[in-house]
This record gives C-alpha cells, structure tokens and sequence, in this order.
C-alpha cells in the first residue's frame, strides 16, 4: 500500500485537482440495496468533508441502468447473481469480447435504488454523470467501457471533457466500490494522464479486505496512488484554502 513519507513535500505543480464520487447510490448502500456493497454508507461523512474541500471540480456518479442491462442476471436464463458471468461483445467488432461478472438488477433508471443516498451532500457537486446506459455493455469505468477496438460512443460519459474544460492536473477518487467501478475508473484516469489517487477510507469494496488488497496492488502497478484523508495529499488541497 502507498504511504505518505514522513517528510512532507510540497504538490506538484500546477496543481489543480477534481474529485469524483464514484455511485454513492442507495441500490449500492445496506440494509436495502439491492447490491449493497459492505459498509458502504458509512463512507458517507468522509466524502461529505472531502466535498467541503476547494476541488476544482467535483462530480458525482451514478450507474443508470436500463431494465434490460446486460450485467443483470435476471436476464440470461439460469443465471445466477454474483456467480454466473457473460461474454460482452463490441457490438462493431464481433473479434472484441470480454467477459463481465452479473449482478442483481440494481440502480434501474427510475427506481428508488438509483437514487444518490440521501445523506450525500450534493450540493457542493458540479455534476452527476451517467454510466451504464447502454444495455448491451458494462461499463464500471465513469469514463468509458473497456472497448477499444472501435470504443462504444454509447457508453462513453463526458467526464473527460469535464475534466479537460476545468484544466484539472490531478484526479481523487472515492466511493463505490473499491474493486469495481472505483478501481476502473482510476486505472481510466491514470490511463488518460492524470495523477491520479484513491482515498481508502473513503471507499469500500464488494469483496472486502481480500479484494482491496489486490486492488491496491494493480492501482499501484497502473501508478495510481492509495492515500489517506488525513494524508499529505489531500493535505494539498485543504492547503488551497489557505
């Protein structure tokens, strides 16, 4: 795991960083979510205090599913959530697949579940993005799904030319979860160039400490580094209030 050094440095610069709340949503939350990943309300309070921090553009976002949703069990006969698994094909190039995990139905547009948790303080937030509104593809990533060979425009989010307008340098990212869609959309945005961070304790994961664990370990071989909110890096930011 990526720890601060005991001698505190100065930020890079320019240092302009953004903070993306990756599906604070209530189908993702215990007791009633539908998918709700462990302790993932809990985070709630420390990503409130980071929403108070002087980002230079803070987005929220949220799975946005269609009923019929290619990840959802319910709609591949015999299938079972969380165990059974389904082969995603790039609908123009039949060469390019990949193979997706399927979940309970979860964050339907329209439904209760889709909805950001009520205790999230949104009004700090500069936009709430959209993912996963084409059925035919996964897409944990808040950027992009994991076709490259045409990319989907379909499932593609603007969140990069959000990023891109706000002349962001570095990329936060925290929430839900851990080893899904937070880990995909930062290996995305170190991908794209950012400097890029996880906020571990402002994040929980589907398969708990086991999967961090590995999860931390791919972020860091991909150059993402996991800090802490008391760390030197979000440190940086609390400094830009000075």
């Amino acid at each position: 795991m990526y720890s601060s050094s005991s001698t505190t440095r100065a930020p890079p610069q320019p240092f302009r960083p953004a903070l993306i709340v990756v599906d604070m949503q209530e189908d993702f939350c215990p007791p009633n979510g539908s998918l709700a990943v462990p302790g993932g309300r809990d985070i709630v309070p420390l990503i409130n205090e980071l929403l108070q921090l002087p980002f230079v553009l803070k987005i929220a976002t949220k799975d946005h599913h269609p009923p019929e949703h290619v990840s959802f069990a319910s709609n591949h006969p015999a299938a079972a959530p969380f165990v059974s698994t389904c082969t995603i094909v790039n609908p123009s190039n039949p060469a390019e697949t990949y193979e997706t995990r399927l979940w309970p139905d979860h964050c339907v547009i329209g439904t209760p579940g889709n909805a950001l948790v009520a205790a999230l303080d949104t009004a700090p937030l500069d936009a709430v993005v959209h993912k996963g509104t084409d059925p035919r593809v996964e897409m944990y990533s808040a950027f992009r799904a994991p076709l490259r060979d045409p990319p989907l425009p379909s499932a593609a989010s603007d969140l990069e030319a959000r990023l891109r307008a706000a002349q962001a340098t570095d990329v936060f990212v925290v929430g839900l979860a851990g080893d899904y869609c937070v880990r995909c959309t930062a290996l995305d945005s170190a991908e794209l160039g950012w400097r890029t961070y996880v906020v571990e304790d402002a994040t929980r994961s589907v398969g708990g400490d086991a999967a961090w664990a590995e999860t931390v370990s791919e972020l860091g071989r991909a150059g993402v580094k996991v800090v802490r909110a008391g760390g030197e890096e979000v440190g940086w930011v609390r400094a830009l209030q000075a």
